[in-house]
């Protein structure tokens, strides 16, 4: 794995706040790609697994990790979390939310437990051909860290054609924004998880962002999603 800490956390910052998005590159090495692809199929890993077509949430089948969660998970998910922080706390005072979030995750954890919400969220996707995520937003609960990030373990154009990661932006009295990510092997994507908030001529105003997948032409897709906040 990368070493998180030397990446340029400040470009992330701003492309963020610029584009509700920003790409990690190459976080992990495809042997640790090929590790947690190849453990989906290990159910002592896992506490639910869902279909995604019975649910109408598209076409695949996703599964939630159990506590605890395996290590290389658990290190990207304390050492990212607090690099995301202070944006979402800017991001919170500029929509007049009095909610904070703590600098470290575990802190973060105990904040949810306050609010009954004490389910591990981190999850790993599997699609086939025709495979498609519809877009949606993870909430899980009253307490929402709002920034979340996806990592793509499958390697494009070899093991899957189609599939790409869409976000869309929903701005008040305006048709939807869509922008499709490119991302190789490895790469990571932070991205809002529901809304964030933007600098008009009048004052900050709330954007609405939904992210899905876009269908797959041919082959197999696994992604891993790194939720913060725990669940119900």
């Amino acid at each position: 794995m990368k070493n998180i800490n030397s990446l340029d956390w400040d470009a992330a910052a701003a492309s963020l706040n610029e584009n509700s998005y920003a790409l990690i590159p190459q976080v992990l090495d495809i042997k640790e790609c090929h590790q947690l692809s190849g453990a989906y199929d290990d159910p002592g890993l896992y506490r639910k697994t869902i279909t995604m077509e019975r649910y109408r949430f598209g076409k695949g089948e996703y599964k939630y990790f159990s506590y605890p969660l395996p290590p290389l998970i658990q290190t990207i998910r304390e050492t990212v979390y607090p690099k995301l922080v202070p944006v979402a706390n800017a991001w919170m005072k500029a929509l007049n939310d009095v909610r904070s979030f703590p600098a470290s995750l575990s802190d973060l954890q105990q904040q949810c437990r306050a609010y009954q919400q004490d389910k591990p969220t981190v999850l790993i996707l599997k699609y086939g051909p025709g495979g498609h995520n519809t877009l949606h937003q993870d909430l899980y609960g009253e307490n929402i860290f709002p920034i979340q990030v996806a990592f793509l373990l499958s390697e494009p154009g070899k093991d899957f054609t189609g599939g790409e990661f869409v976000l869309t932006e929903q701005r008040p009295r305006m048709q939807s924004r869509a922008e499709v990510v490119s991302l190789e092997q490895g790469d990571g994507v932070a991205f809002a998880v529901s809304h964030r908030p933007v600098q008009g001529t009048k004052g900050v105003y709330r954007v609405n962002l939904r992210h899905g997948v876009s269908r797959l032409r041919s082959g197999h897709r696994n992604t891993m999603g790194i939720i913060f906040h725990d669940g119900k």
